[in-house]
């Protein structure tokens, strides 16, 4: 004779679903206020996020904007209020933007004779670690060239060491002032091979690849082989 079907089982799993099902709907009823402000926070807070990212987008834009203007109102001998609006925009949120300010604001001052105002706008961008490493390493080479007459041949080169390698961003720049540093310490030989290596380094600029050669030379080092930038 068959058995009747077990619907043990079956009953309590429907029963369990359905004390399940009626937990979750009190629940909702109970919680429906701070479930809707929980979700209209997350939009809110979703929304902001998106605004405030297309704002400071926006203001990078603008700030790209007013420093290309600037630079090219400077190359048009039309300086004068360019000191306040590139000290304007060393506060921008960009920091190429912050960046290019900064040496604007300190070539500007360099063209009016403010060596001391121009050293300082370098010395805080050499020390600003919000800066990009390349944009503080160029600062902190342009203040040495400033202060070069009055540093210790030995602090420049400690200094300049580990941007005057070839290979390194800036090392033209870094490597010319590290070799004059070092024929002032009569380390001629030293000196003769930085200014060679600059030379055969053809992302130097030309004009500080030319120096070099000239440099080598009257030091004595072997620069025939080497063809001058304005031959190539």
């Amino acid at each position: 004779m068959a058995q009747p079907p077990d619907i043990t089982e079956t009953f309590v799993r429907e029963v369990d679903e359905n004390l399940r099902r009626d937990q979750l709907q009190d629940l909702v009823k109970k919680n429906l206020n701070w479930i809707i402000a929980a979700v209209f926070l997350f939009l809110a807070a979703s929304g902001g996020y998106i605004y405030w990212q297309n704002y400071q987008k926006q203001k990078n834009d603008e700030a790209v904007e007013q420093i290309a203007q600037v630079f090219t109102d400077i190359s048009k001998g039309q300086m004068q209020t360019a000191p306040a609006r590139l000290d304007k925009l060393s506060d921008a949120h960009s920091k190429a933007v912050r960046a290019a300010a900064g040496f604007g604001r300190a070539a500007v001052a360099l063209e009016r004779g403010d060596q001391k105002l121009a050293l300082a706008k370098f010395k805080d961008m050499a020390g600003d670690s919000s800066l990009p490493k390349p944009f503080r390493d160029l600062a902190l080479i342009r203040q040495t060239a400033l202060e070069f007459d009055g540093l210790k041949p030995a602090d420049v080169i400690s200094r300049l060491e580990p941007l005057a390698k070839p290979g390194a961003p800036w090392f033209g720049s870094a490597g010319e002032l590290t070799a004059m540093a070092e024929v002032k310490l009569g380390k001629t030989a030293e000196a003769g091979r930085l200014f060679a290596a600059i030379a055969r380094d053809d992302t130097v600029p030309d004009t500080t690849r030319g120096r070099a050669i000239q440099m080598a030379s009257s030091l004595g080092v072997d620069v025939s082989n080497i063809m001058p930038p304005a031959a190539q």
